[in-house]
């Protein structure tokens, strides 16, 4: 009998070559270079059997997504696949374009699998598809409920995204990642035989619940709050961490409303956020299944900044919300466990930009670093996407030779990582100048709040957006829109980490 672990560690390794073949084939540089998509493999019944270890915002919200695509998808035939990116349904925002496709071994369905790939504008009226200024889901971008992709899906979606070539290009590549999924599936079971497998991944599961109860964490409730900021306000997340033997309840009674505004954060983000946390800091070498996540729940008030009513806008709920929730959670764990760092950078960092250049349209995405939290015993790190981001930088020689983007600096912003004991890391400066008429959006958060440092460490520096123009300088905020002429210069700078323990 081949073990359990063997079969195991293939389908691991399935899920990271689908997001191989993903990243190679896609025409965006958000997705070719920057790696902003995920892969995982789930059975029948919606359980998630393995994911690569691709983008936290988006693996925790496959065991959502995949439960609620349970109740759209009919019957379908080996070969077809769901397309959908509403995220009430998908669990993250519009940008995250997903694709499902069945895996039929013998006429038999004995599973599927799935990837989201971050789409680098999806309609709507802002480049880039992320508005800051967004009240409801319908300004942000074009909604794609769960339905079988074929010519006539393909056909609105060349009207309706803005980058029509690059998004087909993208969707193709997701296509060729499943089809390589089902193929190495298939080949497995050839290998070792469909009983063997399908018993292989109830051990998985049943392997991973139990580590994870096994994580010995003392019983009880610990809280703790943190913010966002929003036009003159702070937006309370405020967190109820429940540590229980067999479970590990997340409640979020307290958080402020939702708005409106697009920093409302879909329930799979909020689940994804929890989770990533948790397994951070439960510090083993646990299989990230259904066995993990069902360790974990999530309650949050309906109508809430993190569990919203449809249509509320949520573009900026996957990318800035996400962050805190991983923050106060983080913050909640540190009440009884000693090596929880200070808060990393808090941001995405979101720049959208796009216009019409040399007769045709461009849009442009990316979400620029910060720095880590200092540890109890080390430094943070320096210029690192951090919590719900796992995602690499655009280069800018791709970034250059793709737009009209002329970058005039690139390097770390010195001495904005807390001080303490341990410093945090520093921030990024990344600045460009535009060769065209452009629309600029910024959607970040921690201009007005700093990454928290912890055991006396001192907080981050908080983050600055400004444009110099001809005659002026035009500082920003953390959300806004705004047009460029050409030749005006964006200076981003993000936020350090957090330092941690008093300095001697």
């Amino acid at each position: 009998m081949i073990s359990w672990e063997v079969i195991n560690k293939a389908m691991i390794f399935i899920a990271e070559e689908m997001g191989v073949m993903l990243k190679k084939s896609a025409f965006s540089p958000n997705i070719r270079e920057r790696m902003d998509h995920s892969c995982a493999i789930v059975d029948t019944e919606g359980r998630i059997i393995a994911q690569a270890e691709h983008i936290p915002v988006h693996l925790g919200s496959f065991k959502i997504a995949v439960r609620n695509l349970l109740n759209y998808i009919e019957e379908l035939k080996e070969g077809e696949s769901i397309i959908f990116n509403d995220p009430y349904i998908s669990g993250t925002h519009l940008n995250d374009v997903g694709i499902i496709s069945p895996i039929y071994y013998q006429s038999e369905l004995i599973g599927y699998v799935i990837n989201k790939a971050h789409h680098v504008d999806v309609g709507g009226p802002i480049p880039g598809s992320i508005n800051p200024n967004a009240k409801t889901l319908y300004e942000e971008g074009f909604v794609i409920p769960p339905v079988k992709l074929n010519d006539e899906v393909i056909k609105i979606i060349k009207e309706n995204f803005k980058v029509p070539e690059v998004s087909l290009g993208d969707l193709n590549a997701q296509i060729s990642a499943n089809k390589i999924g089902i193929e190495r599936v298939k080949q497995l079971i050839d290998k070792y035989g469909k009983k063997e497998v399908l018993e292989s991944w109830n051990k998985s599961i049943e392997y991973a619940k139990k580590l994870t109860l096994s994580h010995g964490w003392k019983e009880g409730v610990y809280e703790a709050e943190d913010y966002l900021e929003w036009n003159d306000k702070l937006l309370n997340i405020t967190l109820h961490l429940y540590i229980k033997k067999d479970k590990i309840v997340a409640d979020f009674s307290g958080s402020h409303k939702q708005i409106d505004g697009p920093l409302n954060a879909v329930i799979g983000v909020t689940y994804s956020a929890v989770s990533f946390a948790i397994r951070s800091a439960l510090n083993k070498d646990i299989p990230t299944n259904d066995g993990f996540y069902s360790f974990i729940e999530v309650k949050a008030e309906e109508g809430s900044l993190v569990n919203p009513k449809k249509p509320a806008a949520v573009g900026g709920g996957n990318v800035e919300t996400s962050q805190r929730i991983a923050d106060v959670t983080f913050l909640a764990l540190s009440k009884f466990l000693p090596y929880i760092p200070a808060a990393s950078s808090g941001t995405m960092m979101n720049v959208m930009m796009g216009g019409l250049y040399n007769g045709k349209f461009w849009s442009y995405y990316e979400t620029i670093a910060g720095g880590s939290g200092a540890r109890p015993t080390s430094d943070g790190v320096s210029a690192v996407h951090t919590n719900m981001t796992n995602t690499l930088n655009t280069p800018i020689e791709i970034a250059e030779m793709t737009y009209p983007i002329l970058f005039t600096s690139y390097k770390i912003r010195e001495k904005s990582g807390g001080e303490g004991k341990y410093k945090g890391g520093d921030g990024i400066i990344r600045s460009f100048k535009v060769l065209s008429s452009t629309r600029l959006s910024i959607l970040a958060d921690r201009f007005k709040t700093s990454p928290w440092g912890l055991k006396g460490g001192e907080n981050g520096k908080p983050a600055r957006v400004y444009i110099r123009k001809k005659d002026r300088i035009i500082e920003i905020p953390s959300k806004f829109t705004i047009d460029l002429d050409e030749g005006d210069e964006v200076i981003i700078e993000t936020p350090g980490g957090g330092g941690y323990g008093l300095r001697s």
